[in-house]
């Protein structure tokens, strides 16, 4: 058997007939290519969608979560430098990823930018849809209005002298007083009709709830840029200065200029806190007041204001807030010499509801070596069964320091920023605690205490109280008001109302009749759309029919189309298009 030369057709091949070329197989189609312009259009397309916006909306508040996580830089930025000294592996590389800075990332920003862009994208095009159809006419009548989800049919009775086309302009103004938007059709013919539309305000509670979201996020961006934070903590007789050095700590908005400060000044001069002293012992806060002196400008006169828990003062822009407050024992620290180290109140943490406080106590002025004190202040100080001191009531009935001290270098001087409240002692001579032979400190009010080895002396002069106050200025903060209630208005109009379009067919019997059919759809789920059927049913018979509800009398769908041809031979029964 020869074998046919190569490229030759096989003897079992078939040939296409002439004139039909053979079919080319799926994969042998070439496609278009895209083109640079035309994956742009793809791109944007992809990142205008609704579902690209909640997509983005949920990677923000995911990318949100290593700011609760990990120290802040503009927060604190010493826990932040502790942090990393603390986790040499893991610290730097979280760094170079911005997570201490995650709310100014470069990740961040372009999350919250692609989020806008996406939300604007999406708004823009249904707003256009939406306004044209708010200018547009009703949709015509449906030929068949048996099919729509609602659908009846009424029989007025001859002789009452109403005519088809009167009776198209009587439901027309029963809708209009329903809030539809009507257009009566073919009023003069034998087979008039209405269209009516209401609803629009379902479509615009949702694109006011879009852009309100958008407001609300351009809001806080703008609060995030120029606005800022601060705390400071204020003993009786203080005053805080409103400038970036009175501030304990500060946190800027990432535009922040310090020319934002208003010029003002805050005086504590009071602080008082009442009690509820209950039968069984318990003792709860019941008023916080602080009574302070504001001065607004310095060409200004002061004034006397209150602060309260939850009652905020309005000074130059900012709200003061009281956050917090507690004890200030006064304290004088005498180095070997006799030298004043340390003199002034020193604030002390609460730790119970009977402002059992911590305190820390840093002289690094002392000489020859520095001291340090760490213990609690006791404002009502008692003994235990076992001689442990403790507080048996939030007043200062028998104000008692307990202190251990320490000698040695106290790491202020090595650049590295430290907590006021904490005292690291792994690196200090104890002096005074309960494990050596020289005892804790124990000092009543007015009392002095000599140091062993001669290293000075520490005395409790006297005892103030203090005021935590949280400075906040946020310029969009109004704007962020008005929207968020705006986009809780837009969101219950979407939920609440119904897309809804009603018709309304009417014509005329041989023997006189008023035929009646109507139908009614909903844009979306409507479950009441059944009662607004039979409300608009109770409506129409109470305007035509005297005898009430039971005078109308249902027929079947096809009554109204026999009766308009009855009325005029040859007549088609087409008078619209569906909808």
């Amino acid at each position: 058997m020869q074998t046919p030369p190569s490229g030759a057709p096989s003897a079992n091949a078939t040939t296409p007939p002439a004139g039909k070329p053979g079919k080319k197989k799926a994969d042998d189609v070439a496609l278009p290519s895209l083109g640079l312009l035309g994956t742009l259009r793809w791109a944007w397309t992809q990142l205008t969608s609704m579902r690209t916006a909640l997509f983005l909306l949920l990677l923000l508040a995911v990318a949100a979560v290593p700011g609760s996580l990990f120290p802040q830089r503009p927060a604190n930025p010493a826990a932040v430098t502790q942090y990393i000294q603390d986790n040499p592996g893991t610290g730097p590389w979280l760094d170079r990823f911005q997570l201490f800075d995650v709310y100014s990332s470069i990740w961040f920003s372009a999350i919250y930018l692609l989020l806008f862009i996406s939300l604007i994208g999406c708004v823009i095009p249904r707003a256009k849809v939406h306004w044209k159809a708010l200018r547009s006419k009703p949709p015509r009548t449906p030929t068949k209005l048996s099919r729509l989800p609602e659908y009846g049919t009424m029989v007025v009775p001859a002789g009452t002298g109403l005519t088809a086309g009167q009776a198209a302009r009587d439901a027309a103004q029963v809708l209009r007083k329903r809030g539809y938007r009507v257009e009566a059709r073919d009023l003069d013919s034998d087979r008039p009709s209405v269209g009516a539309e209401r609803g629009f305000a379902k479509e615009t509670g949702n694109l006011v709830f879009h852009v309100s979201l958008i407001g609300v996020l351009a809001s806080v961006a703008i609060g995030g840029l120029v606005g800022y934070n601060g705390q400071r903590v204020v003993v009786e007789g203080d005053t805080f200065v409103n400038t970036l050095v009175g501030y304990d700590t500060f946190s800027p908005g990432t535009n922040f200029s310090e020319s934002q400060l208003a010029p003002y000044s805050l005086t504590l001069d009071d602080f008082d806190v009442t009690f509820d002293r209950q039968a069984n012992g318990n003792v709860q806060p019941l008023d916080f007041t602080a009574s302070v002196t504001v001065q607004e400008d310095p060409d200004e006169a002061p004034r006397s204001e209150t602060l309260k828990v939850n009652k905020p003062l309005s000074i130059g822009g900012t709200k003061v807030y009281l956050v917090g407050n507690g004890y200030a024992p006064v304290v004088t620290v005498r180095d070997g010499a006799g030298d004043i180290a340390f003199q002034g109140p020193v604030v002390g943490v609460p730790t119970d509801g009977v402002y059992t406080s911590l305190m820390v106590i840093k002289a690094p002025d002392a000489k020859p070596d520095q001291l340090g004190f760490v213990g609690f202040f006791l404002p009502t100080a008692m003994l235990d069964p076992e001689g442990v001191a403790f507080s048996g009531d939030p007043d200062p009935v028998n104000p008692q320091l307990n202190l251990n001290s320490y000698y040695g270098d106290l790491g202020l001087d090595n650049g590295v920023p430290s907590n006021v409240f904490v005292l690291d002692t792994d690196d200090l001579t104890p002096l005074n605690n309960r494990d050596l032979d020289a005892g804790g400190i124990v000092l009543g009010m007015n009392q002095i205490y000599d140091l062993p080895e001669g290293k000075g002396s520490i005395s409790f002069d006297g005892l103030l109280r203090y005021a935590a106050l949280d400075i906040h200025y946020d310029p969009a903060k109004v704007g962020v008001l008005i929207f968020s209630v705006l986009s809780l208005a837009g969101l219950s109009a979407s939920l609440f109302l119904a897309r809804r379009r009603v018709w309304v067919r009417t014509g005329t019997s041989g023997d006189g009749r008023i035929m009646v059919e109507y139908g009614l759809l909903a844009r979306g789920e409507d479950p009441r759309l059944e009662a607004e059927a039979e409300a608009l049913r109770g409506l129409l018979e109470k305007k035509w029919l005297a005898g009430g509800p039971a005078a109308a009398q249902a027929e079947g769908p096809g009554d109204l189309a026999d009766a308009s041809v009855a009325g005029k031979a040859g007549r088609t029964e087409e008078t619209g298009k569906d909808s």
